[in-house]
């Protein structure tokens, strides 16, 4: 998954970066209001934002607003320090999917992630299955015909794009801005030798991952 964190606390936008990235999301961080809605402006491939309210430059609930008010319904969880019942209403009107107050803790915060990014697919399931390869988007664990496939974070990652299209094209420049933060370099040479791993590891039976040349890679399933 792909998550932005707009938070003006250094010391608590790190412990999230380290929480989230060992969980194997790709993860990049803004300080102040204008950073995040200039970012959701330029990239619609966030699967989540987490949004501190008392941002500088433009407060948290205004960054909300103007991200609604372009329709996107990209799922949002709102940190704040503010717990009155005022602020989660308001809050909670202007958008927001959900609502924890600090201080919290880190492995609540990890499962209310799981939980918004697997709504904002439309699904209530952690699980995705593709023939007999079955993915466990919570314990990031994928199995075939039962049996665990002993996977990379970058290769889970990978795995876990082409399995949220699956049937439909991913390019190289989607697969990109999907598994890699700001600053990131991956050429897509790296990109087909990631895909070189994943297909020794899954194509096994029916399933394999079909090259487009000069498009990009399907995940199917062979009749």
């Amino acid at each position: 998954m792909r998550i932005l964190i707009a938070e003006d606390d250094q010391v608590l936008a790190d412990g999230l970066l380290r929480t989230l990235r060992a969980s194997g999301a790709a993860v990049d961080h803004v300080a102040s209001g204008t950073e995040a809605d200039a970012a959701l402006l330029t990239n619609n491939e966030f699967d989540l934002l987490i949004l501190d309210l008392g941002l500088p430059r433009m407060h948290g609930l205004e960054v909300l607003k103007k991200l609604r008010g372009r329709g996107s319904a990209l799922p949002v969880l709102i940190l704040t320090a503010a717990d009155s019942v005022e602020e989660r209403v308001k809050g909670l009107d202007y958008g927001a999917d959900d609502y924890m107050a600090k201080p919290f803790s880190l492995q609540e915060l990890e499962a209310r992630v799981r939980a918004l990014v697997r709504r904002g697919m439309g699904g209530a399931s952690s699980t995705i299955k593709h023939g007999p390869l079955v993915y466990d988007q919570a314990g990031r664990v994928a199995t075939i015909d039962g049996k665990m496939v002993e996977l990379s974070a970058r290769e889970l990652g990978l795995l876990e794009v082409l399995l949220q299209r699956a049937g439909r094209l991913v390019s190289k420049d989607q697969l990109v801005e999907r598994l890699c933060e700001w600053g990131e370099e991956v050429s897509n040479n790296a990109i087909e030798v990631y895909i070189h791993r994943l297909r020794k590891k899954i194509e096994k039976g029916p399933i394999r991952i079909a090259t487009v040349r000069g498009l990009g890679y399907c995940l199917e399933k062979i009749p």
